[in-house]
Parts: C-alpha cells; structure tokens; sequence
C-alpha cells in the first residue's frame, strides 16, 4: 500500500465562535498532499466544506449539532486499507465523551478506529484493541465545556497495519507535534 494520510479534524465552529482555521495550521494544510479529510463535523458553513475540497478529493463528514447542512449523515463507516473507520460527532454519546459509551458505538458501526469530536478536545487512547481518536477542534472554537481551548488537528499516516497518529497543537502561537503509534493484532496475537 502506498502512503496514506488522513487529515481529521472537526468543531469549526465558523463564523460563530472562530473566524478561521489559525494561519499556523493552514500553512502545512497544502493541496494534493493528503488523500483523505475526515470532519466529526460543526463546519458549520459550504465555505468550510469548499476548503477541505481543495485540499483533498476524498472529504468525509458527519453532522455536527451547529452544521447547516443537514444532509450530513448522523455516523458513517469509511474502509481504507486494512481499517474501518467509524466518524461521528459525539453530542449523541451521553456522557459526553465518556470512554464505555464510545466503546458502544465501536462496536455498533464495527470499527477498527473510531474519531469522534464535540468535547473540542484532543483525545486518543486504545481500548480493547481498537483505536479511538478526538481531534479537538481546529480552529480552537470555545464549547459548553471550555472557553480555554487549545486549536488542534490529526494527521493519520496508515501503513499497512499500522496507524501513526500526529497530533498537531497551536500553543502560545507555536505548532507542537507528538506522535501515537496504533497497530491491528495478527490474529491469534491475544
């Protein structure tokens, strides 16, 4: 398989509570360099949709509890390689963000790696051999549980069996980076 990245990201929130994705951020989101964008959605705006076009063909977003376009659906599944990808915004998961409520809808979409957002975030862990991921939100919009949010993203390089995961943060005006490196079990390696 050749390089695969995935950008994530998701809770916009433009123009309402964020004007724009931070310049730091937008001047390492260059054209044809990423396959994929997955939104856990609160784009909020076709401006914002248009963007992520532009940067990659393959765009694939779920409904947010702000979007206006309503024909995002609810979850979707997405296979690439040798992973299943469940999206979701996560204002349906109660409690928000709650780790035994994520695992659940996990396994309701069956799902190798499942990204969620709404807490406006970033989170990742790994729970019973799979992969879950909050990218935050990128643009660092303030949500019902913080107005102190830090902007962040993902990007996901897919290899094979393998998952590294950079996430990428705006801190005092600098981009941090740290690494998380998820792998599928061969089977019969439980």
């Amino acid at each position: 398989m050749n390089k695969v990245l995935i950008l994530v990201l998701g809770d916009l929130h433009m123009p309402h509570r964020a004007h724009d994705i931070p310049p730091q951020f937008k001047k390492l989101l260059v054209p044809n360099k990423i396959q994929h964008i997955f939104c856990t959605g609160n784009l909020c705006t076709k401006e914002a949709y248009d963007y992520f076009r532009s940067l990659a063909s393959d765009v694939h977003v779920v409904r947010g509890d702000f979007d206006e376009n309503t024909s995002y659906p609810e979850d979707k599944v997405v296979t690439i390689g040798q992973f299943k990808f469940g999206l979701c915004h996560g204002h349906q998961i109660v409690p928000w963000g709650d780790y035994e409520a994520l695992a659940m809808l996990q396994r309701k979409l069956d799902a190798d790696i499942l990204i969620t957002g709404h807490t406006h975030e970033f989170k990742a862990w790994d729970y019973d051999d799979k992969f879950f991921i909050n990218p935050g939100s990128i643009t660092g919009a303030y949500s019902g549980l913080s107005s102190n949010v830090v902007p962040s993203f993902a990007l996901m390089d897919i290899q094979d069996s393998r998952v590294i995961t950079y996430h990428y943060q705006l801190i005092d005006g600098e981009v941090k980076v740290a690494k998380i490196d998820f792998s599928i079990p061969k089977k019969g390696d439980k």
